[in-house]
């Protein structure tokens, strides 16, 4: 069933914003303007739908009625069973607009990805992870910067802290969170043994300055030369920059750049991340548990998802998919990952009830 008066409200308001696009004060404030087009452009394809759904709602009752005229009959019946069909998937269309959205969608992300268990060969596993993930940013024309990476003895990450930032980043990426495995055999392996190691990948929505208010009195900041590869330039200057918020105890450092300011700025946005990552637990006990669970210790049996190369398989645990194609994927091609595990967190939503509790979304967007 369609939540017929909910629909009613959001055409309502639709012609409410399309009257005020028109008006003389609209036209004059560009920021209500764009404001009102932002609204009128979220709603549109919700009154679309509804408004294909009358129609053939319409000729739904007019066919059922037309049943008992003998004359009309025979082309009722023949006519209803796929206006039956267009009116179903219309309302399943209807169903997914209508669910509420995250604010977080449209963030830029900090990705933090780690080795877990394994020793070198988590740590190479963490580096092709990230360039994975760099592939598929790059093919959605995001901007990828590191903010921080410690390298292993190998090239690989023992960790590596990235900035990504673009359309919808946050929308595609909130799933990657959690702990993935591989099983492969080592390039450091003589008898061609399988090993299996671990990764955890961390996904924030990137806070904006006016969301996290950091007082500079509650931050220690240290300041020393770097340490690490990266050159005699790097390794002999006092640029490194370690930042500790007192109240909290989190502390985060950078040096990847020579100058001390850069890795100040750098620290400072991955600090703001975590603090707007900690408030936002506080706030919803439910996104608490979510997010305590996603990286978990870095055990095997924590995985969200299993790389095997040797099968070129991926699998990913949550919502039992297989797929054949781990060559493309590692390249980048996450499309059918990413689009699947979209479609099953609507579905569970839909079945615990979130249409029937999803506000009308772009009018309380209006009214805020």
């Amino acid at each position: 069933m369609l939540p017929i008066e909910k629909l009613e409200a959001v055409a309502r308001r639709f012609s409410e914003v399309e009257n005020l696009l028109c008006s003389p004060a609209v036209l004059t404030n560009h920021q209500k303007l764009q404001q009102l087009n932002k609204e009128r452009s979220e709603i549109e394809p919700v009154i679309a739908a509804f408004n294909d759904w009358r129609e053939i709602d319409r000729k739904i009752k007019e066919d059922k009625e037309a049943l008992g005229d003998p004359d009309l009959r025979a082309l009722a019946e023949e006519e209803l069973p796929v206006l039956e069909k267009r009116a179903a998937a219309l309302e399943d269309s209807i169903k997914f607009l209508l669910l509420p959205s995250d604010p977080n969608d449209k963030k830029n992300v900090i990705l933090e990805i780690r080795s877990g268990e394994g020793g070198e060969e988590a740590a190479l596993f963490a580096a092709d992870l990230f360039r994975m993930y760099a592939r598929f940013a790059e093919k959605e024309r995001w901007k990828v910067e590191i903010l921080n990476v410690s390298e292993s003895q190998t090239g690989g990450y023992k960790e590596v802290i990235a900035s990504i930032s673009g359309a919808a980043v946050y929308s595609k990426l909130r799933f990657e969170g959690g702990v993935h495995r591989v099983q492969r055999v080592p390039a450091t392996e003589t008898q061609g043994r399988i090993h299996t190691s671990t990764a955890t990948v961390a996904v924030m929505p990137e806070a904006e300055e006016v969301e996290i208010v950091i007082d500079d009195k509650d931050l220690k900041i240290d300041i020393a030369a770097s340490g690490g590869p990266g050159g005699q330039g790097v390794n002999t200057t006092n640029s490194a920059v370690q930042i500790t918020h007192v109240p909290s105890g989190m502390m985060v450092k950078c040096q990847d750049e020579r100058s001390q300011l850069k890795n100040k700025a750098k620290a400072m946005k991955i600090l703001r991340a975590r603090l707007l990552d900690v408030e936002r637990e506080r706030q919803d006990a439910a996104i608490s548990a979510e997010r305590k669970t996603m990286v978990g210790s870095g055990e095997r049996s924590q995985k969200i998802r299993t790389y095997n190369f040797p099968q070129n398989r991926i699998t990913d645990h949550r919502i039992g998919l297989t797929l054949y194609k781990l060559d493309r994927i590692v390249e980048g091609d996450l499309d059918d990952l990413i689009s699947q595990l979209r479609t099953h967190r609507q579905a569970e939503m839909l079945f615990a009830g979130g249409l029937a509790d999803a506000p009308v979304r772009a009018q309380a967007e209006a009214d805020s």
